[in-house]
């Protein structure tokens, strides 16, 4: 177990690097620049579930969205809660309990020794899964400078069931067919930037397959959040990686190739999703498919993707 920062706030050298699980003590320090967040994104056989608690101290924004795979319909209710108020994002190690609670939208991750339970209210509509923990984790510190740096936390491919309702109705979160990713984040960021985030769960050939991949925020750093996930086995991938996709057709197809990857997102459903705050905003376009190509472990066995499900987003982000 390691502090990320020294006792000034400065990133500690010895936090650098990444591990198979969660080793860093988030003892972040200051204010106004200091990003938390947990996200969970869940894909079922019929729906695609994002859940967001995030704090970035001058306000907190949540959010529980849902896509209706077969129809295409988006359910989105965020939430701007002035000076973080109602949320808890704890800076510690695992378990934690994460919460976000403010008129209009309940939301709680609670952490326990095998997984984390997620509960979700939001207009209309409800969530409760649990998360098995089975295998690693990818925990990465990007250094963008001694002052300004990210600890991220990564988990693709963790199965989930239990239940989604929608005005009432509801719908199974399947075991054994539904897989949630985990996105956690600790920091203090740039104004400006923008990243490139993709995630794919599944099954393939009998194996659990998990794919992680980022881009732009991380180039020059000598981080990457790059990884394979083999039954749980976490390959790192310690080399950039080239992403191509038209940013005038969203809903084109995402390739990412690299020495140990050559993959690439076929979309069923794009999002589009922004706010303007002047000195504040946010525009993300996520793209939600499916993955085929291979990726290569760490013993370089290649593995196929084909038939994962999961997306790749481009966020530009001023906060």
């Amino acid at each position: 177990v390691v502090d990320l920062c020294l006792p000034d706030g400065t990133l500690n050298p010895a936090a650098r690097g990444h591990s198979r699980r969660p080793l860093h003590r988030p003892n972040l320090r200051g204010w106004g620049r200091t990003k938390r967040w947990e996200y969970w994104g869940l894909c079922t056989p019929t729906h695609v579930i994002g859940l967001t608690v995030s704090n970035l101290d001058y306000l907190a924004l949540h959010e529980c969205f849902v896509l209706d795979r077969a129809s295409g319909v988006e359910r989105s209710q965020p939430m701007i809660a002035p000076l973080g108020l109602g949320t808890t994002l704890p800076d510690t190690l695992p378990p934690l309990w994460a919460s976000a609670h403010v008129p209009g939208v309940s939301l709680d991750f609670v952490e326990d020794s095998a997984g984390t339970q997620l509960s979700a209210r939001a207009g209309g509509v409800e969530v409760e899964a649990y998360v098995e923990r089975l295998g690693d984790a990818l925990g990465v510190v990007v250094p963008w400078s001694t002052q300004q740096f990210q600890y991220t936390v990564k988990a693709p491919a963790c199965p989930v069931s239990g239940v989604l309702r929608i005005d009432g109705v509801t719908h199974d979160i399947p075991a054994g067919a539904s897989w949630a990713v985990l996105d956690r984040g600790r920091g203090i960021w740039p104004h400006h930037i923008t990243w490139n985030w993709a995630a794919g769960s599944g099954v393939v050939g009998g194996k659990r397959i998990g794919l992680q991949l980022g881009a732009k925020w991380t180039e020059g750093t000598g981080a990457t959040e790059n990884a394979l996930f083999v039954d749980g086995v976490m390959s790192y991938l310690p080399d950039e990686v080239a992403w191509r996709y038209d940013t005038r057709a969203w809903d084109r197809p995402w390739s990412m190739q690299g020495e140990r990857l050559d993959v690439t997102l076929t979309p069923f459903h794009v999002r589009h999703a922004g706010m303007n705050l002047g000195l504040l905003g946010s525009e993300v376009h996520q793209a939600f498919g499916t993955w085929r190509g291979w990726m290569s472990d760490s013993a370089g066995v290649r593995h196929s993707v084909d038939g994962l499900v999961g997306w790749a987003e481009q966020a530009e982000n001023k906060w």
